[in-house]
């Protein structure tokens, strides 16, 4: 009876080399995200990309021509952690955002309530920038029917001014990279000469027409 068991128990238990490897636990991916932004590592981590793409820009501006800097919108110049957050790290596209904490929070609702405060570092890197004259565009993967909106987030945030605010054609989708790249080769055309381009993810930065690229930190979400 005791052979019997062990070898019925023997058809459950299959050999390691058998077995595919597993992707990371989501459950364990959302508190390890949540513990990386409240323990501030994430607000250091940020600060720290900022500070070395200041010290760039103040080093390469005087020898520039015409210098300019590229920044992505979304978790590069602004947060949004609460809608993050009150989501559990999911993307709901469609519905309202109006019991924040609490969720669903509904990503358009949010975006176009202008309610996203910018990243302190951020947006000192674009006073000091706009006053050694570098000019300063805004790159986003935004579609043109946010613009009001994210022209009155960015104001009421703190950034009065810029040269330029880019955002997809309500026909553009798809990669990320595969309207990014031109716009900044538009930007060049102009006469510009883009010194630093700043984003959250690496299709903010693929595809050349910078000089140097600056990624953030950004667990939360990948945008292809």
């Amino acid at each position: 009876m005791i052979r019997s068991l062990l070898l019925a128990t023997s058809l459950f238990v299959a050999p390691l080399s058998a077995l595919a490897a597993q992707p990371a636990n989501v459950g364990d991916a959302i508190m390890a995200a949540s513990a990386y932004h409240d323990s501030g590592d994430y607000q250091r981590d940020f600060d720290a990309v900022v500070a070395q793409a200041r010290q760039w820009i103040k080093q390469t501006a005087p020898k520039t021509r015409h210098p300019a800097i590229v920044l992505d919108i979304d978790e590069t110049t602004l947060s949004n952690w609460d809608e993050i957050r009150a989501d559990d790290f999911g993307y709901i596209p469609a519905g309202p955002c109006d019991a924040l904490p609490k969720g669903p929070c509904g990503a358009i609702a949010w975006e176009k309530s202008g309610r996203a405060p910018a990243f302190a570092s951020m947006r000192a890197l674009i006073e000091e920038a706009q006053a050694h004259h570098v000019a300063v565009f805004f790159v986003t993967g935004r579609h043109e029917d946010e613009r009001d909106a994210t022209e009155r987030n960015l104001h009421l945030a703190g950034i009065q001014h810029w040269d330029g605010l880019y955002l997809r054609p309500m026909t553009s989708h798809g990669y990320a990279a595969l309207y990014k790249a031109p716009t900044r080769e538009r930007i060049e055309r102009k006469g510009y000469t883009i010194i630093a381009s700043l984003g959250d993810q690496p299709s903010d930065l693929s595809g050349g027409f910078a000089e140097k690229t600056f990624l953030l930190p950004n667990p939360f979400y990948r945008v292809p």
